[in-house]
C-alpha cells in the first residue's frame, strides 16, 4: 500500500511467521505461542492491595499496614460521541479503552493492537460484559493484502455436554433461565485471549504483554465509577451476594460503589501481569486453568445462601483442546458496496447478510421513511425465521451459507413482503435448497425466539495504514455467570446459556443450536465491515443479544438508504423485529413512528430491555476519504461512548484527551 512500511515481523501491518521468517514467539505443544522469556512484562512503579477497592474519588485508597498506598487515580478521560481527523481512529462505550487504543495507535501499533489494549482495558472497566473469562467475534481488514478476515473466539461447550444437560433429570424439563444463568453448567471455555494471541500473531505488531500494560494500569490505579457501571451492579448485587470471590470484588463493604468513587481491581493487574509473563499456557491448562475448573466444579456459594448454583462440566482438557479459529466472512453487495460480516457459529453475517438481500429488492426513500421501516421490519422477520431454523455452529452441523446469501433465496422470501400490511409473525422458515420459485408459498413450521442476553460490547479500529478491526466481545448477560475465579478478578462466563435447552418435539424440524460436545453455541454478535471499491468505507457494531442484528441492519439502512451522515444513523430511534408478535422499539422509534406502521399491522412495544427502553450501544467509524476517518459512538444510551481520533481534524493532537 503507498506510503505503508514494508512488511516484516515488526511492521504495523503484522505477518505470519513464514519459514524464513524467525517467529516472534515459541510455538507450545498445544499449538499456541509463549512469549519469550522476559518479553512483554509489565513493570509498573506502584504496589496495590486489595484493601479498599473503592475510594472517593478525591481521596486515594488508604494503605494496608505493610504497604504503600495505591497511586491516585488519574481523572477520568473526556468522552465524545464523535471525533473526526487522521492518523488512526477508535471508538469504544468506555473513554479508558478508547484511550488506551489511542496510545497504541500514537505509538505506532496497528489497528489489531490497538483493539486488543482496548478489549483488554474493557476487561477491568467493563467487566460486567469483557473479561477474558468470554469471547467474542473479530472481523479485520488487511490494508496490505486487502482482504477482509474473521476470527472466531466464540466459547466451546465442554467435551462432557450433551444435548440435554440444560434438562433438570428430576423433572424432565428444561432449568429456569436464570438458574442456568448463575452456574458452572452455563460456562463455556472462554475464547478470548486464544482469540487475542491468535488476531496478533497473524495481524499485529505487538505483543500481548505490552498491550496488557494499559489495562494494568488502569486496574492498579482504577478508574472513576460512572452511573452505567454502578447500575449493572446493582442489578446484579442478589447474585454478586451470594457468591464469595465476586461479592469481595465487586461490593466492597458489602454495597454497590458509589458514583464518582474510585473502582480498583488489584486482582485482575496481577493476573494481566502473569498473562504477560507467562503466555497464554497458563491459561488454557496451566495452573490458572486449573483454578478456573475447581471453580466451575465447585462455585463458590456463600454459606447460607439459599441459590442453587448447579456445577459445571469443564475439564482441564477442554481448556487445553481450545483453539481460536480463523474463518471465511460473509459477503453480500448491497446498493453498490460489499459489506462482509463474522460466518457460523455466529448467526450475525448470515443473518444481516439475508436481510439485506431481501431489501435489496425494494426501493427504500428517505422521503417515505415508514415505508422504508415496513421493509426492514419485514425482511428482519423473515431472516429470523431462517436464522432459528439453520443458523448453528458450522463446525457441527450442516449450515447452508451460500444459499442462505443467495439473491434466488432472497427473491423468494422477498416476495412473500406485503408492501401495505406486515405478516403475522412468527412467520414459517424458507427452504434454502437452490430450487427457487418467483414466489413460493409460506411454509408452516417456525421455532420461537431463544433467549439471549443483550450484554455484549464492541468496538471499532482504523490505523493510518488502512487496516481496520471491527469486534464484538461478550461474557453473555451482565455479570455473565456471577461466578468470579477466586482472586483473578474476572467473570466467568454464561454463554452456554445461548444454546437452545430443549430437543425438539416429534416432528419438528432438527434444531442446529442444541448443546454438544466441544460445540460453540449459536451467537448473533455482527462485527461488520462495509467496502466501497475494494476499500474499507464503514465498520460497525453493536451489543444487545439477538437485537445486535437488527440494530446493525438499521444503521447500515439509515446510512446507505435513507442518507444520514453516521452520527445520525447510530443515534437514530431503533425498534427490532425478531419474528414475534410485536415490533420492540425505544420510546422516540414509537413517538416518530408508531402512528403509520400501526396502521400497516405492526404491533409497536417498548423495548423491555435490560436497560428497559434502550436498543443496543453501538460503534462505528466511516472513512470519509483517503487518511480522514470519522468515528462515532453513542450520544446518549448507556451514558455515551467514547470516539477518540489521532490528529483531530480541526486542532489538538488527540480528541478526547
Amino acid at each position: 500500500m503507498p506510503g505503508s512500511p514494508s512488511p516484516s515481523k515488526t511492521s504495523p501491518h503484522g505477518t505470519s511467521p513464514s519459514p524464513s521468517t524467525p517467529s516472534p514467539s515459541t510455538p507450545s505443544r498445544s499449538g499456541r505461542c509463549r512469549p519469550r522469556p522476559g518479553r512483554g512484562t509489565a513493570v509498573l512503579a506502584a504496589l496495590v492491595t486489595a484493601a479498599s477497592l473503592t475510594v472517593p474519588a478525591a481521596a486515594p485508597a488508604s494503605a494496608a499496614p505493610a504497604a504503600p498506598a495505591p497511586l491516585p487515580a488519574p481523572p477520568a478521560p473526556g468522552k465524545q460521541p464523535v471525533a473526526t481527523g487522521r492518523g488512526g481512529a477508535v471508538s469504544t462505550v468506555d473513554p479508558y479503552a478508547s484511550r488506551a487504543a489511542l496510545d497504541v495507535l500514537r505509538s505506532g501499533g496497528n489497528a489489531m493492537d490497538a483493539a486488543v489494549a482496548a478489549a483488554a482495558t474493557l476487561g477491568v472497566t467493563e467487566p460486567y460484559v469483557a473479561a477474558i473469562g468470554g469471547g467474542g467475534y473479530i472481523t479485520y481488514y488487511d490494508a496490505r493484502k486487502r482482504r477482509v478476515h474473521a476470527l472466531d473466539g466464540r466459547e466451546t461447550a465442554p467435551k462432557r455436554m450433551r444435548r440435554d444437560s440444560f434438562v433438570d433429570p428430576a423433572t424432565g424439563e428444561p432449568l429456569p433461565f436464570d438458574e442456568a444463568v448463575t452456574s458452572g453448567l452455563g460456562v463455556g471455555v472462554p475464547g478470548t485471549l486464544a482469540q487475542w494471541e491468535l488476531a496478533l500473531r497473524r495481524f499485529g505488531s505487538r505483543d500481548l504483554g505490552t498491550l496488557l500494560r494499559p489495562a494494568i494500569r488502569v486496574a492498579e490505579r482504577g478508574f472513576v465509577v460512572d452511573r452505567e457501571f454502578h447500575d449493572q451492579t446493582a442489578l446484579n448485587a442478589d447474585r454478586f451476594r451470594d457468591i464469595v470471590p465476586t461479592r469481595e470484588l465487586f461490593l466492597p463493604d458489602g454495597k454497590v460503589p458509589a458514583v464518582g468513587s474510585v473502582f480498583r481491581n488489584p486482582d485482575l493487574a496481577r493476573t494481566y501481569r502473569e498473562l504477560a509473563r507467562r503466555g497464554t499456557d497458563w491459561f488454557y491448562g496451566g495452573g490458572l486453568g486449573k483454578e478456573i475448573v475447581r471453580t466451575v466444579a465447585d462455585p463458590p456459594v456463600a454459606p447460607g445462601a439459599d441459590r442453587r448454583v448447579r456445577p459445571g462440566l469443564m475439564s482441564v482438557r477442554d481448556l487445553e483442546a481450545y483453539r481460536a479459529v480463523p474463518r471465511t466472512p460473509t459477503r453480500v453487495a448491497y446498493r453498490g458496496l460489499d459489506v462482509y460480516g463474522m460466518p457460523p457459529s455466529s448467526s450475525g453475517g448470515t443473518t444481516v447478510g439475508e436481510a439485506l438481500n431481501i431489501m435489496g429488492n425494494f426501493r427504500l426513500d428517505a422521503r417515505d421513511p415508514a415505508q422504508a421501516l415496513h421493509y426492514y421490519l419485514e425482511a428482519s422477520k423473515l431472516a429470523y425465521a431462517d436464522r432459528g431454523r439453520y443458523l448453528g455452529d458450522a463446525d457441527k452441523v450442516d449450515v447452508p451459507v451460500d444459499e442462505l446469501l443467495s439473491r434466488g433465496f432472497a427473491r423468494e422470501r422477498a416476495c412473500l413482503i406485503d408492501p401495505d400490511r406486515a405478516a403475522a409473525a412468527p412467520v414459517a422458515a424458507g427452504s434454502p435448497d437452490g430450487r427457487y420459485r418467483p414466489c413460493a408459498p409460506a411454509g408452516t413450521r417456525t421455532r420461537p425466539l431463544a433467549p439471549e442476553g443483550p450484554q455484549t460490547t464492541h468496538l471499532v479500529v482504523a490505523d493510518r495504514w488502512g487496516n481496520v478491526a471491527s469486534y464484538t466481545l461478550s461474557i453473555e448477560q451482565f455479570g455473565g455467570s456471577g461466578i468470579t475465579v477466586p482472586g483473578r478478578g474476572f467473570l466467568l462466563n454464561n454463554q452456554l446459556t445461548d444454546f437452545s435447552f430443549a430437543p425438539p418435539a416429534p416432528g419438528q424440524a432438527p434444531d442446529p443450536n442444541l448443546p454438544g460436545p466441544h460445540k460453540r453455541p449459536r451467537s448473533s454478535m455482527s462485527p461488520t465491515l462495509v467496502l466501497e471499491d475494494g476499500r474499507p468505507r464503514l465498520a460497525l457494531g453493536t451489543p444487545g443479544g439477538s437485537t445486535i442484528i437488527t440494530t446493525v441492519l438499521q444503521i447500515l439502512m439509515n446510512r446507505v438508504d435513507l442518507g444520514m451522515d453516521l452520527p445520525a444513523a447510530l443515534g437514530a430511534p431503533r425498534a427490532t423485529q425478531r419474528n414475534t408478535p410485536q415490533v420492540f422499539a425505544e420510546q422516540g422509534f414509537i413517538d416518530a413512528h408508531g402512528r403509520e406502521l400501526a396502521a400497516r399491522g405492526h404491533r409497536l412495544e417498548l423495548y423491555p430491555g435490560p436497560p428497559q427502553g434502550v436498543i443496543g450501544a453501538a460503534t462505528a467509524l466511516e472513512i470519509l476519504r483517503p487518511g480522514l476517518v470519522q468515528a462515532v459512538a453513542e450520544p446518549v444510551r448507556r451514558g455515551g461512548g467514547s470516539a477518540m481520533v489521532v490528529r483531530p481534524a480541526g486542532g489538538r493532537r488527540a480528541a478526547g484527551r
